[in-house]
């Protein structure tokens, strides 16, 4: 798993898996976005795609928060990969409050490795960083960006905060994973419920 050299330090965590958690009633591959009344800043007005969901835990990314400071040439020289400049580049996101020092690429199923998550039936994660490799020399998967950090829920704490109506969960498409106005996903997630946000304080979560 790639990891940037100057990380700092994260909140401890369920790690990330790296099998497939995908079972009935649980909603991984699905989108979390978060009510207007959520009280945690971290998570304010986050769309995540939810990587990882079962009885023991979740674990997702966040979509829609830059990543400020540092650019995929850049993240190329700290791992010493080739070619810099590359010949095709991804966007860079925030993916999380947890372990902010580790790598992932969301990305179309249409290129994988071993160890890659498969999230949904086109869609998986990757942290090898064999998928830098592939992209900087112009090939790898037609649709993905690069994550450092993800956010970890522990056994019900995800159900918990649905029920607390922190959450609702949409219906993940290409073109809110892989969009690149990231400062209208929230509005744009929230259409697909036809849900009005100004409307949605006293909205129910849905699981």
């Amino acid at each position: 798993m790639f990891c940037r050299t100057m990380a700092r330090r994260a909140p401890k965590a369920p790690p990330p898996p790296t099998v497939p958690l995908v079972e009935e009633g649980y909603l991984a591959g699905q989108l979390l976005v978060a009510m207007p009344t959520m009280e945690d800043p971290r998570f304010a007005r986050t769309v995540i795609c939810l990587c990882a969901h079962s009885a023991e835990g979740a674990m997702g990314i966040v979509l829609n928060k830059p990543l400020e400071g540092l650019s995929f040439d850049d993240l190329l020289g700290q791992l010493g990969l080739d070619p810099v400049p590359p010949q095709r580049r991804i966007r860079l996101v925030s993916g999380g409050p947890v372990e902010g020092g580790r790598g992932f690429v969301l990305h179309t199923a249409d290129w994988e490795t071993e160890g890659s998550l498969r999230v949904s039936e086109d869609v998986a994660l990757t942290a090898s960083v064999d998928i830098l490799k592939a992209i900087a020399g112009g090939g790898g998967p037609r649709e993905g960006f690069l994550a450092l950090g993800y956010a970890g829920w522990g056994p019900g704490q995800l159900e918990a905060e649905i029920q607390q109506n922190a959450w609702l969960n949409v219906p993940a498409d290409a073109g809110l994973l892989f969009g690149r106005n990231a400062g209208d996903l929230w509005r744009q997630a929230l259409g697909k419920l036809h849900v009005d946000p100004g409307a949605l304080s006293g909205f129910a979560g849905h699981a």
